[in-house]
């Protein structure tokens, strides 16, 4: 007897299950792009218990017909592609044929939908097919899906909480709002409205209704452009940033993806503005032609392979690079507002002798901001008494909410910032007091000298290296063979900055002459960093390697703190920083000045 046999269509959908259903917002992501790609201008979609429950997907696409309806629950039947050549040209979200009826397999299914001439409705249940019959409504698709999991307890006891997941498929809807701003999205749990758009294409509109105000004032647009690829989007003004990389979000012609390199690429551009361990927002929206992408690499297609990656991610760093760099602004220092009290009520006035008591606060609460007060005259004596308007009439918005933007303080960018200060005096020997017409200006000295000293050494070091000295006792260093055997690889990235490798022996390679520059390094560890970055990489990345050995030089040479600084040295700090191309930062990310603005000041000294 044959051991070999063919599986079911039940449990093949199933097993693909597993792959495109891990959770409830796989569903939502799967069925919002079929949404997207049937043409819809609004999708709502309605989360019960976190998406464990139920979740209802509706749209105003074009709908289907009765053959269609029942098409799309089948294995591997799409509109989307009808040939090889297509594979390779893929130009809508979903192209696989697999999410209906995987679904369908793990879940109860109903699906509505019509093509505005036709309406039709079929109800799966775990796979089998109950009802099917004609419906009236209106053109576009609805569906509803419950019970996910329940006759699979394998996967349904790997779900987390009703809250966790339903903060994966919030974080989804937010992904999904920003790539395709044109789209009116409702998010709504448990029957509760909880994220909407306006389907404007504004996308600072968005950042103002995840991030709030700061976000969307500290937004830098972006765009560039080669002749394969075209990039634009928003990068938040370093100073707002955040713990970990789940900010950055990215899409290649509309999809949304997920890439280390294009993280890294991002994480590049910031690297002169940021802080260790902290990292950017950025909204990131590539273009390029669909021949270029690879989507068909995972059934999930967050995955994809691009051609010439290299170019693109060089795009993506100068880009954003020259967009920080014409915006940079100072970071300011703010504090929380202090609750004010509304009322305070007076203390009333006896007649006759009253046994004092201990003094409390008779402040009334800001929620009684509405009242109105009547007075009541009685026996020479007023009495305020206070009566409350009606409550207002709530009514439904059916309209989306629009945000508007508000408008971007002024503020001085570039070294400009630094033309017009006036030094005040030293505060505990570490930093500059000054003065501007905005209010209080205060300069690290240690990281503002760190800047200057970091631009004049980058800039010696951008011709090639021609002067070396030739050392009586050469460098060695230990490598695996896989190193020895691409030490000429290596030679060609480091030679142009005097730096050259020998094989010695079977395992080690000798550096016999270094460039002058390399003075103040720790020599041996740099090399090794270098080399230990190959093995890694398969490359060697010169520039990043360079800028860390350049930022340790200009961190040894600058005023340390605690350091006394009479009043022409603290002038010719800030002399300094007017000739830095980008003065805010010390090349480790730290700021080098903050502002402290004078209105800031007069609410410190309640001066209004």
């Amino acid at each position: 007897m044959a051991k070999i046999h063919v599986l079911s269509e039940h449990l093949t959908n199933m097993i693909a299950a597993g792959e495109v259903v891990e959770r409830p917002a796989g569903i939502v992501k799967e069925c919002v792009e079929n949404s997207i790609d049937a043409g819809a201008t609004v999708i709502e979609v309605e989360v019960y218990q976190g998406g464990i429950e139920r979740i209802v997907i509706t749209d105003d696409g074009c709908g289907m017909d009765h053959e269609d309806a029942h098409l799309a629950f089948m294995r591997h039947a799409t509109s989307k592609m009808h040939s090889e050549e297509e594979l390779f040209n893929i130009q809508t979200m979903g192209f696989r044929g697999e999410a209906l009826p995987s679904i369908a397999s793990v879940a109860q299914v109903e699906l509505q939908t019509s093509n505005g001439e036709e309406g039709t409705l079929l109800r799966y249940n775990y796979g089998s097919l109950d009802v099917d019959e004609t419906c009236n409504c209106p053109r576009g698709t609805k569906l509803d899906v419950s019970g996910l999991f329940v006759k699979t307890p394998a996967r349904f006891k790997h779900l987390k909480s009703i809250s966790y997941e339903f903060s994966v498929i919030a974080d989804l809807m937010n992904k999904m709002a920003l790539s395709h701003p044109q789209i009116r999205f409702q998010l709504s749990h448990d029957g509760r409205v909880v994220f909407q758009t306006s389907g404007n294409g504004n996308i600072q509109e968005i950042l103002y209704q995840m991030y709030g105000k700061e976000v969307a004032q500290n937004a830098i647009p972006f765009e560039g452009n080669n002749e394969d690829f075209h990039i634009h989007g928003y990068a938040i003004q370093p100073k707002i940033n955040r713990a970990t990389k789940y900010f950055m979000f990215l899409t290649l012609n509309t999809r949304l993806i997920r890439s280390v390199a294009i993280q890294k690429a991002i994480l590049d551009a910031y690297s002169d503005y940021m802080p260790p361990n902290r990292f950017p927002i950025v909204v990131l929206q590539m273009d390029s032609d669909t021949q270029l992408v690879d989507v068909n690499v995972h059934p999930n297609k967050w995955e994809v392979r691009l051609s010439k990656q290299g170019e693109m991610l060089d795009l993506i760093k100068t880009t954003i690079q020259d967009a920080l760099n014409a915006s940079l602004k100072t970071v300011a220092v703010s504090k929380p507002e202090k609750k004010s009290v509304a009322f305070e009520q007076p203390e009333i006035q006896y007649s006759y002798p009253v046994k004092q008591q201990p003094k409390e606060n008779k402040s009334i609460e800001q929620s009684f901001k509405n009242y109105n007060p009547v007075v009541i005259k009685e026996k020479k004596e007023q009495i305020q008494i206070y009566e409350e308007k009606p409550a207002p009439e709530v009514k439904i918005q059916e309209e989306p909410i629009s945000y508007p933007i508000p408008k971007e303080d002024k503020n001085d960018k570039g070294p400009e910032f630094f033309l017009h200060l006036q030094v005040l005096a030293q505060l505990h020997d570490s930093y500059i007091l000054c003065s501007n017409e905005e209010g209080l200006v205060i300069v690290d000295q240690h990281a503002a000298q760190e800047r200057y000293h970091y631009e004049q050494l980058n800039e010696k070091l951008l011709v090639q290296c021609t002067n070396k000295q030739p050392l009586m006792v050469p460098i060695q260093l230990d490598v695996s063979s896989n190193v020895l055997a691409q030490y000429m690889t290596i030679n060609e990235k480091t030679a142009f900055f005097g730096i050259e490798f020998e094989p010695f022996g079977t395992d080690q390679l000798i550096l016999r002459e270094i460039p002058l520059w390399f003075h103040d390094v720790d020599q041996k560890q740099f090399l090794q960093d270098l080399l230990d970055y190959f093995v890694e990489n398969q490359d060697v990345d010169m520039a990043k390697l360079r800028k860390h050995m350049i930022a340790t030089m200009a961190c040894h040479s600058s005023i340390r703190f605690n350091r006394p600084l009479s009043m022409q040295e603290m002038e010719q700090v800030i002399l300094d920083l007017q000739k830095c191309k980008q003065p805010y930062h010390c090349p480790h990310g730290r700021p080098t000045v903050i502002v402290m603005s004078d209105g800031e000041l007069r609410k410190e000294f309640e001066r209004g």
